[in-house]
């Protein structure tokens, strides 16, 4: 019986060491996400540089969540609930991992964007799109720390509005396009920006869904809210991005 009392205690140990890890892991992306958007917008390429470099330490606390999980599986073999909420956790930091890359991405645009004319109004519609993401995360994040299957929900919800930000920026820059060719290349990249952030937002919610199945057992079983009434066009990626 003592036994089994001491490796249950140091399974909760190790557990709350990785559960940390995630949630400062969280604080890193959400900084990144802030910054790279405010770099775009003000087209300071000190800060985007920031941005690219912080990608690294979020890159390997990543690395150091999945081995302290695979060290957590093989030496403490947890079962049923316990096992979830490992498996989780590391889904969870790979999506934290896939927003930290999106946020690079916006900010390699910066140096481009700099050397071009100015697309009126994109910077500020992209970093509300941007902060609306970064919310949705924060409180995907939350929901996680305090096992909370409703906020969980909300976000999955949230969702919908990224996409119709999204489809109305496509819109935006097509028109941008069609009224000077001049506009062309700038559109291209901003539009590959709002995607990137679009992403963001699914991250987010696959984070909250990761959520809902650790409380209830069982991944929602209806489809997300989408609005796919703009194809997800790429534009022309930049060196080390996807």
């Amino acid at each position: 019986m003592n036994r089994d009392k001491h490796i249950s205690s140091a399974f909760d140990r190790d557990l709350e060491t990785i559960q940390a890890q995630v949630v400062k892991m969280g604080g890193m992306v959400e900084s990144a996400i802030a910054d790279g958007a405010s770099a775009m917008m003000n087209r300071d390429e000190e800060l985007a540089e920031e941005v690219r470099r912080r990608d690294k330490a979020i890159d390997a606390l990543e690395a150091q969540i999945n081995e302290d999980s695979a060290r957590l599986i093989a030496l403490r073999a947890p079962t049923a609930t316990d096992l979830r909420l490992v498996l989780s956790v590391i889904k969870i930091a790979a999506s934290l991992e896939r927003v930290g890359d999106y946020a690079k991405n916006m900010a390699k645009r910066t140096h481009v964007l700099a050397q071009m004319p100015q697309i009126a109004g994109s910077g500020i519609a992209l970093k509300r799109m941007a902060a609306t993401v970064e919310k949705m995360l924060s409180d995907a994040l939350d929901s996680y720390i305090q096992r909370d299957a409703d906020l969980a929900a909300d976000v999955r919800a949230r969702d919908l509005e990224v996409d119709q930000m999204y489809n109305a920026l496509f819109r935006e820059f097509l028109t941008y396009m069609m009224e000077d060719p001049r506009n062309i290349t700038a559109c291209m990249h901003l539009h590959f920006i709002a995607k990137n952030i679009e992403r963001m937002g699914d991250h987010a919610t696959a984070i909250a869904e990761q959520v809902i199945y650790l409380v209830t057992g069982e991944l929602p079983d209806d489809s997300r809210p989408k609005d796919n009434r703009v194809p997800p066009a790429d534009a022309v990626a930049l060196p080390g991005e996807g």
